[in-house]
């Protein structure tokens, strides 16, 4: 992730101190504010509000990684319950919009109403699922496929979510 300020450029890594994250949030608040862009909206905050994550999950979430296909947890998982967002607890999916797609990660066919934002991908031909809270990566959404009858899969990554039980 990089953005442009009044001519230079700067880079996130994951191994900024917290001085150099707080003045890159900065900077993008700024670049807001001046340029009317949507830096924020694109790219998830690094900010104390939210879970502290591991590198796995850091990769996932903020890098828009992929876990290994059938290395979940939730792969197989179908207890009832509710997933919620890893970052920052939000309510994403219930239970019942599971189902067994055997696709290599949890799928799910509908997602509760409000708490997932739909984007292009970079590649330009998926549509990538990010929390709407945090914008943490989910996964990708795909339509088309009529494994169930809403005819829609919600393919995410298990290290993106928690599970709470009812």
């Amino acid at each position: 992730m990089s953005l442009i300020y009044f001519g230079l450029e700067f880079h996130y890594t994951r191994h900024m101190n917290r001085f150099l994250q707080a003045i890159y949030l900065t900077l993008c608040v700024l670049s807001l504010s001046i340029e009317g862009g949507s830096t924020l909206e694109k790219e998830p905050l690094m900010s104390e509000q939210y879970r502290k994550l591991t590198e796995e999950e850091e990769y996932i979430i903020i890098h828009k990684g992929t876990e290994r296909p059938f290395s979940g947890e939730y792969t197989e998982h179908f207890e009832e319950g509710f997933y919620v967002c890893k970052r920052c607890d939000t309510p994403l999916y219930r239970s019942e919009h599971k189902f067994p797609s055997h696709c290599g990660w949890p799928s799910f066919d509908d997602e509760i109403k409000g708490a997932v934002h739909r984007q292009t991908d970079s590649d330009g031909r998926r549509v990538e699922i990010v929390c709407a809270k945090c914008r943490g990566h989910l996964g990708h959404v795909f339509e088309g496929e009529y494994f169930t009858q809403k005819n829609i899969r919600h393919c995410v990554n298990s290290l993106s979510m928690r599970f709470i039980s009812k």
